[in-house]
């Protein structure tokens, strides 16, 4: 009978060693799936380690056309929120966002919280395509700290709502750090006289950048807000008169731009081609040094 208390005492020793060796189960990170790289960035930047933060599309795609694979489309479709740009940007992953809403996952729509930019007269742009027409939405929200300073207040609060992150911190510090980039590229650009301060690009999409900057846009090798539409004689007759009547320093070319037609281009208006990264992170990642390259390039180029 003595022998009992040492035995129940035993016993549970074991019990207790046993339990403590069972494997403890982690709490799982919330999933937040992004549509594009600079996009990404800045959602990293306001998430931290609180949430994993995924990309599926590859740095310097475009995202007019990129498709999801079958990996990706699961990511999509088990994300606890997807953050995407929206206008129409995400063209090719289209269906992928649509099936996946359809499943009930969560979206952010970070164009619902700024202040749209819409193409206006004398932008070079013809009518006909909806993408070409005087009025069409622009997506091309990125090229504007500001903006991206109103997404990241509302996406912060979106967290917090409905994914219980609390990024409020962290949602302070960036929005003051976008205030700086603002300044710094301002700062940047105002070594061009104003009357310099005119843009022909690849395809519209400094839009955003022209108006937070006192830019006049005066035409597209591609006349639309997408890539992907088509250019035509005509469309290029028109741009290099236009070129040549604003005395154009520069012509930018970017993603989804014929190397050969923006050449040809620069030859017959004598005008020199400047390459510019519009739609591609550099090797750090950072939405701050895409931001600030862009901004020294165009003043460079101008120049």
């Amino acid at each position: 009978m003595e022998k009992q208390p040492v035995l129940i005492a035993l016993l549970l020793v074991s019990l207790v060693g046993t339990a403590s060796c069972q494997p403890q189960i982690p709490n799982a990170k919330k999933s937040i799936v992004v549509t594009y790289s600079i996009l990404g960035s800045v959602v990293r930047d306001l998430v931290g380690d609180q949430a994993d933060v995924i990309v599926p599309m590859p740095n310097g795609l475009d995202p007019h056309e990129w498709q999801p694979s079958a990996k990706d489309i699961e990511r999509f479709n088990k994300a606890d929120l997807v953050v995407e740009n929206g206008l129409g940007l995400e063209g090719g992953m289209g269906k992928t966002l649509d099936a996946a809403r359809k499943k009930g996952v969560k979206f952010f729509t970070a164009s619902d919280y700024i202040t749209v930019r819409h193409v206006g007269a004398g932008e070079g742009i013809p009518t006909g395509d909806p993408d070409q027409a005087i009025g069409a939405e622009d997506p091309h929200l990125w090229m504007d700290p500001i903006a991206m300073k109103s997404i990241v207040s509302a996406l912060a609060s979106e967290l917090k709502n409905n994914l219980n992150l609390d990024v409020t911190a962290r949602a302070i510090d960036l929005e003051s750090r976008l205030d700086t980039l603002n300044t710094e590229a301002t700062n940047i650009v105002t070594q061009i006289p104003q009357g310099d301060r005119k843009l022909v690009t690849g395809h519209e999409s400094l839009g955003y950048f022209a108006q937070r900057y006192g830019f006049k846009l005066v035409g597209a090798i591609v006349p639309s807000i997408s890539s992907q539409a088509e250019v035509s004689a005509a469309d290029l007759a028109n741009l290099k008169k236009l070129i040549q009547d604003n005395q154009v320093k520069a012509i930018f070319t970017e993603l989804g731009t014929s190397p050969v037609v923006s050449k040809a281009i620069g030859d017959e208006t004598g005008v020199k081609v400047v390459e510019l990264t519009t739609h591609a992170l550099f090797s750090d990642g950072s939405y701050f040094t895409y931001m600030k390259n862009l901004a020294t390039v165009v003043a460079n180029g101008l120049k």
